[in-house]
Formats: C-alpha cells, structure tokens, sequence
C-alpha cells in the first residue's frame, strides 16, 4: 500500500484519500475474493449435460440443412429419427456417428 501512496505502481489511477470510504487495497481484496469464489465455483460445478434428444431445428443449425433437406434424408432413411406426438426427435448420438462415416458426406451431395 505505500508504493501506491508513493506513486511508484500507480500509472492512470488518481490519487487516494484517507476519507475515502473505498480503498485500493479493498478493492484489490474484493478482486481475489471474487476470483476464489469463481474458481470454486468452476470446480465444484457439475458438467453441462448434453441433450439425447434433438429437434428438427436444432439438427438444421447443427448440420446447416435446410427444412426440404432435412425432410429428404428423413424420408429416404438416411438420417435415423423418432416420432413422439407429432414432433420429431433426432438421437444426437447417432447423428454424430452417422456424421463421422463417409457415406453421409455423400448423401448429403447428393440431396
């Protein structure tokens, strides 16, 4: 706290006052208490849990298709699919493996 009084570490702050009733060093407190308290935070926090299931329009955003696209590789049983009262869910799982082989780059090409 003297090197800061002194002027020594200081380079844009403005001078600090005794009857001031925020200091530096309460602030410089505040940041290392608000640091620990984050970092406990991060560590102790559980994982996001991913979705098994998707929408139609989370897979258009994650695959970048659009609605008649995605309807197609649907319809010719290129993308696996579930069908719950009338809406229809994606297994993320699957569409990430069918993802990894080849052959889905192909049909994607060719829809």
């Amino acid at each position: 706290m003297e090197n800061l009084q002194n002027g020594k570490n200081l380079t844009n702050y403005s001078p600090v006052y005794r009857d001031q009733l925020l200091t530096v060093q309460d602030l410089l407190d505040f940041k290392q208490q608000l640091l620990s308290e984050i970092k406990d935070l991060i560590q102790h926090y559980p994982p996001r849990q991913e979705k098994q299931w998707l929408k139609a329009f989370e897979i258009k955003k994650m695959l970048r298709l659009s609605s008649g696209k995605l309807q197609y590789l649907r319809d010719k049983g290129v993308i696996p699919f579930k069908k719950l009262g009338g809406v229809t869910y994606y297994d993320l799982e699957k569409i990430q493996e069918l993802m990894a082989t080849p052959i889905f780059k192909e049909k994607l090409k060719i829809a």
